[in-house]
């Protein structure tokens, strides 16, 4: 079939139909794109040819990655990173490279296809952990941040990698020279382009988006990244190089997100077509001849990994149960394994058997990846039983504190926000516990006398220690919506009757938040803005009681836990504007009054559109009212409502007068 709209359309179908139907089975729709690159290539169908121009036109996959690992790559976040980052990561990656290296070598393959080899599976897959993690909740547990501190250093480690590579692929030079000069070009280049392309990137940027048109902004997008790629290989380098130093560059503009918005649906696909081509590598006939080894290879990767991860992590004082769990979620080989692999095809570094056996071991070891992560946390604890005492020993330790709080607050998360609430707390004398998993804060916190636990507040077990069923009110103070999800999900089976206040970054998901359970959603940015809006206005001369107004009117409006407040002289202003407002009103029973004696129910105060807010009694810091509250002398009643039906529902508390509906 020579005409290329067919090849394309059978390509289009079998990849739509292949990516849905492993998406319904929850599987990375990469393993889709290497099933149709298979079942299509040359060494099967053969419908899709193996031709340089489709090899080199795949490629345009590998500069879109890079490109993207290049925008996300923060030198502030590396340096906050750099222990688990360069200690963890550094480690995993030498130790896998050199004893795979050694091990491949014994097998008599030479130093070249060793080193593409054993820097492949030193490789683990990003796009598959960081998925689950954030499903599951646990990027910022222990074993969650130690994992991304390691994929990190392996992303910055390829680029090195893909450096080598094709100075390997030189034949008869010195080895030593090569890689020397390779280094050396790869060096000059990154520190020619971020002493000057700074300086010129940025002005570059802003005359384009002057410009207002998407069409060209996404141009000029692919155009710097494809111009500095092509700059790259000229110098004898890969495209791969090219594209990470542009990705580096834009991200250091304000451009940096719009653009990785706009260049992630030309990522996606080309990404598609370069994992299309390496699955067109797989030899069905050399799979089923070298089965045997394939599988001894794939259990062989996957303990290795574990172990040496698992190592590695213990060495750094982190328990075993944490270092195994770590481990097998890095235990599957990565994306940028195909792409070395594939680098290592084209320089003729590694073909043959070999290439088959490495290329089917490392796609199972994805197949299976899923599944290792999701029941890492089970398997850690069948093979420690310490572990699942030190969990159990944690339950414990918030047991013995939360057992003895009644109406107290739960706080979950002791960063900034959840420390400044809990002074709060401390100020107006209300009992709390905060739960936290980063052990150090815990420590330090708790070393100064704060009542914060290690625990994490996602768990059932942890809220009904920290005392869920005897508590006041729940805050969840860090901005994590998956997070507050899974704990409103809990309070809601658990402890329906708890109030739950959310932080959150933004108000993009409050009625998401609010119909899964929370009393109140508190979005920082909002709250930043009423704060910037009032000191403005401040200066630009607006009395004082007008912003407090303005504010308290919008929060009205935006939270229901602020609706209503008690009326006063300062209020006079804009009348007409005041009696559309709802306000609290606070009605005395004295002596003689004809609610004495009667319960909520009878008084038929929602005939006036008044809602009860709290009952406050003498010696009672008050309430919350039901329908069955019999009200007596000395009663409080805090009603919130307009002034029409406040003045009507208190008459009705005071002289009888009860309107009918």
């Amino acid at each position: 079939m020579n005409e290329p709209l067919p090849l394309i359309l059978i390509l289009l179908v079998s990849a739509v139909l292949a990516v849905a139907l492993f998406r319904a089975m929850r599987l990375p729709a990469m393993l889709a794109y290497f099933l149709v690159g298979m079942v299509l290539g040359p060494h099967t169908s053969g419908l899709l040819p193996d031709s340089e121009a489709n090899r080199e036109f795949a490629e345009f996959g590998i500069v879109f990655l890079m490109f993207s690992i290049g925008l996300e790559f923060s030198l502030p976040q590396l340096y906050a990173m750099r222990k688990k980052v360069l200690g963890l990561g550094g480690s995993q990656v030498f130790l896998t490279l050199g004893i795979v290296m050694g091990l491949a070598k014994l097998a008599g393959l030479d130093w070249s296809a060793a080193f593409v080899i054993g820097a492949a599976l030193t490789m683990s897959s990003t796009a598959i952990v960081s998925k689950i993690l954030a499903e599951r909740v646990d990027l910022n547990s222990r074993h969650g941040r130690l994992s991304i501190g390691v994929l990190l250093f392996q992303d910055i480690a390829v680029v090195p990698i893909l450096v080598l590579i094709p100075a390997l692929g030189v034949a008869g030079t010195n080895l030593t020279d090569v890689l020397g000069l390779a280094m050396l070009k790869a060096a000059g280049m990154l520190l020619f382009l971020f002493t000057f392309g700074k300086w010129l990137i940025n002005p570059w940027f802003n005359l384009v988006a002057s410009q207002r048109s998407r069409e060209l902004f996404v141009m000029n997008v692919l155009m710097v990244t494809l111009l500095l790629a092509y700059a790259t290989k000229l110098a004898g380098l890969s495209y791969a190089l090219g594209a990470f130093i542009a990705g580096m560059l834009i991200s250091e503009t304000k451009f940096r997100y719009q653009v990785e918005s706009d260049i992630s649906a030309f990522r996606d696909i080309f990404l598609g077509l370069f994992f299309i081509s390496v699955g067109m590598l797989l030899d069905l006939q050399q799979i089923a001849n070298n089965i045997a080894a394939i599988l001894l290879v794939l259990v062989a990767l996957v303990l290795f990994k574990a172990i040496i991860v698992t190592l590695v992590v213990r060495l750094v004082k982190y328990e075993t149960g944490v270092a195994i769990r770590t481990g097998l979620i890095l235990a599957q080989a990565g994306e940028f394994s195909f792409v070395i692999l594939a680098l290592g095809v084209e320089q003729k570094l590694v073909s043959g058997s070999a290439l088959q056996v490495i290329l089917a071991a490392s796609l199972l070891s994805m197949v299976i990846a899923p599944f290792l992560i999701q029941y890492n946390g089970r398997i850690a604890r069948k093979l420690v039983q310490s572990y699942s005492r030190n969990s159990g020993q944690v339950v414990q330790d918030i047991d013995d504190v939360g057992k003895h709080l009644h109406n107290h607050v739960i706080i979950c998360g002791y960063g900034r926000s959840g420390q400044y609430l809990a002074r709060f707390l401390r100020e107006e004398n209300i009992p709390y516990i905060a739960l936290d998993i980063d052990p150090s804060r815990v420590l330090e916190a708790a070393t100064a006398g704060e009542n914060v636990m290690f625990g994490d507040a996602a768990r059932r077990v942890v809220l009904e220690a920290a005392g869920g069923a005897r508590a006041k009110a729940l805050v969840i103070s860090y901005a994590d919506n998956r997070a507050a999800m899974k704990i409103l999900h809990i309070v809601q089976e658990s402890y329906p009757q708890l109030p739950v206040i959310v932080r959150t970054v933004d108000d993009t998901n409050m009625e998401a938040l609010r119909e899964a359970g929370a009393a109140e959603v508190v979005p920082e940015i909002l709250e930043g803005s009423l704060m910037l809006a009032s000191h403005a206005l401040m200066l630009l001369g607006v009395p004082l009681n007008r912003v407090v107004k303005r504010i308290r009117i919008f929060r009205e409006e935006r939270y229901k836990l602020f609706k209503g407040y008690f009326h006063g002289i300062s209020d006079a202003e804009n009348e007409a504007l005041a009696n559309q407002q709802v306000r609290l009103h606070s009605v005395i029973i004295s002596a003689g009054t004809y609610a004495i004696g009667r319960n909520l129910a009878n008084m038929h105060l929602e005939n006036f559109e008044v809602e009860v807010k709290s009952i406050r009694r003498p010696n009672s810091n008050g309430s919350q009212p039901s329908e069955e509250s019999i009200l007596a002398e000395g009663d409080v009643i805090v009603l919130l409502g307009r002034p029409t039906g406040l003045t009507n529902a208190q008459n009705a508390l005071l002289i009888g007068r009860i309107a009918t509906k």
